[in-house]
């Protein structure tokens, strides 16, 4: 077996069936890893999922407390217990603990030649507890071979390849090209150990490195992240192209599943992301109403950037608000866009005029707002024609500064997964990735304006009297009505798709704000820094 593209069985492709996936790993008492939430993350892509146990495991959202590896011979009856009598369409494999237990499941892959083996190569717990003992690591390395791709974390890479952990991107993706190419897998990298607030991931082969950038969502949610990202791309690979098509897929409903994991309130520790966040709730619970539930952890977060404490209490340096002003103009540009597709596809006329309207206002009382700032501050670097006594521009020429103002990597990302959705969604699922801009600036806006007093002598009073307004309060209540009501309309996959879109529109806000923490710090493709939104 090589990491070559598999050959899904036909019985998986055919019309109306469900993959048939088999997870074999550790448990999880607590539900958040190992089989248990391979057979949510199973579940939440539409396969029907199986599990062997390879080690009982007792944990919580803490940390490991004790392992119990059963005899191989009971391992080998489960695993010919399955393979005798269900097809199974792909496998993804998990902790395996012991070098028996190692050796004996890549016996049964030789047996068997399942069409998709995943490897996710368990050896260091998110808390960093060992499930691996230290003769095994031999024995997994072997069995990389065996698999068509392989998911290891940075130490992992590491011990993969009995060398140091990289400690820098393009030393992982170095080894990860190394591994590609000995092994013969395909390699999903995962860098969430680097530092900083990227997360990069890459589909690595023998050949090309294609990159997947990610927002690294603050929480701490991540309990199982690795077990769920396997698992999901286990269950998608038989029923798409190729890996990185996968792998995109997966790491999207992923990043919805952090986000939503808080909202779970499960244990104290590091508790587990919600594998059917986009699934429907029970009972007739609004949709913005749980929505805005689901992104608790998000909304803490958000209170704590440094752009969003010095905006209200008025000690945000003004270089970086203008920056962050540029960065609004430009996404309020394509913003209206998308409202403008919600207004098109709206159902009813109460709706197109509500979001027509949005449209139009995110290119008029927000631009006014964005120009008239531009005009009182001198451009740092910049002596534009026409600037009078105070340093300020004329607005068309203010106008134009905004304009011309390089894209973020933030900016670009939040505007791309909105004209996606736009291009590609419904009516109900492009309200769903619009809402988060209505309710997160008004829930903002309003607790600063009680906080401020006195806006007259707040350095950003404007901004504030903007987003604090009770009509624009008004508006965002109006929006999410709007969203309720599309959501009763829908069925259960559309609904769905609704919560992931507002999920990662909110990851998205947050990154947003977030740039003006270190300025300079994020930079377009063109090179040139930007500090804001």
């Amino acid at each position: 077996m090589s990491g070559a593209d598999p050959t899904p069985s036909w019985r998986a492709t055919r019309p109306g069936s469900r993959v048939r996936v088999l997870s074999v790993a550790g448990t999880d008492p607590t539900g958040g890893a190992g089989i248990h939430a391979d057979l949510k993350s199973f579940a939440a892509h539409g396969a029907y999922g199986m599990a062997v146990v390879t080690a009982l495991v007792a944990q919580n959202t803490h940390g490991v407390r004790a392992v119990h590896v059963p005899d191989v011979a009971f391992l080998r009856a489960q695993l010919d217990a399955v393979s005798d009598d269900v097809t199974v369409d792909a496998v993804k494999v998990g902790m395996l603990g012991t070098r028996a237990v190692a050796d004996e499941v890549a016996a049964w892959l030789v047996r068997t030649r399942p069409p998709v083996v995943v490897l996710d190569p368990v050896m260091v717990a998110t808390s960093g507890d060992r499930l691996l003992e230290p003769d095994a690591e031999e024995a997994v390395r072997r069995l990389v071979a065996q698999a068509h791709l392989v998911t290891p974390n940075l130490p992992e890479l590491g011990v993969l390849l009995g060398e140091a952990v990289a400690a820098t991107w393009s030393q992982a993706v170095d080894q990860a090209r190394r591994l590609a190419r000995t092994s013969g897998a395909t390699v999903l990298l995962k860098g969430g150990h680097l530092d900083g607030d990227a997360s990069p991931d890459a589909v690595v082969d023998g050949a090309t490195v294609t990159e997947l950038d990610a927002l690294r969502v603050p929480t701490s949610s991540t309990h199982g992240t690795g077990c769920s990202l396997s698992a999901a791309v286990a269950a998608l690979r038989p029923r798409r192209p190729d890996w990185v098509s996968t792998v995109r897929e997966a790491k999207e409903w992923l990043t919805g599943a952090i986000a939503a994991g808080d909202a779970l309130a499960v244990g104290s520790g590091r508790g587990p992301v919600d594998h059917l966040h986009h699934a429907p709730t029970l009972g007739a619970r609004p949709f913005g109403a749980e929505a805005w539930d689901r992104a608790e952890g998000l909304r803490r977060a958000c209170d704590d950037l440094p752009f969003v404490r010095g905006l209200a209490d008025g000690t945000l340096a003004v270089e970086q608000f203008e920056a962050y002003l540029r960065q609004d103009a430009l996404y309020l540009g394509q913003y209206s866009r998308v409202l403008a597709r919600a207004s098109q596809l709206a159902p009813d006329a109460t709706a197109q005029v509500f979001f027509a309207q949005g449209a139009a206002r995110c290119l008029d009382v927000e631009a006014r707002l964005h120009e008239a700032r531009l005009q009182e501050v001198r451009l740092p670097g910049v002596r534009l024609p026409g600037e009078g006594r105070r340093g300020g521009a004329p607005p068309d020429v203010a106008r134009a500064a905004a304009s011309s103002a390089p894209t973020s990597a933030a900016t670009r990302a939040y505007v791309d997964h909105l004209l996606a959705v736009a291009a590609t969604g419904s009516y109900a699922e492009v309200v769903a990735a619009v809402l988060p801009c209505y309710v997160l600036y008004a829930d903002v806006g309003a607790r600063i304006l009680v906080r401020a007093g006195d806006l007259a002598a707040h350095p950003y009073g404007d901004w504030v009297a903007t987003y604090g307004d009770p009509q624009f309060a008004t508006a965002a209540a109006r929006a999410t009505d709007l969203a309720d009501a599309a959501a009763r309309e829908v069925g259960g996959a559309t609904r769905a798709r609704m919560l992931a879109a507002y999920a990662a529109s909110f990851v998205h806000e947050i990154a947003f704000f977030d740039q003006v923490r270190r300025p300079g710090a994020d930079r377009g493709r063109d090179g040139a820094g930007v500090t804001g939104r």
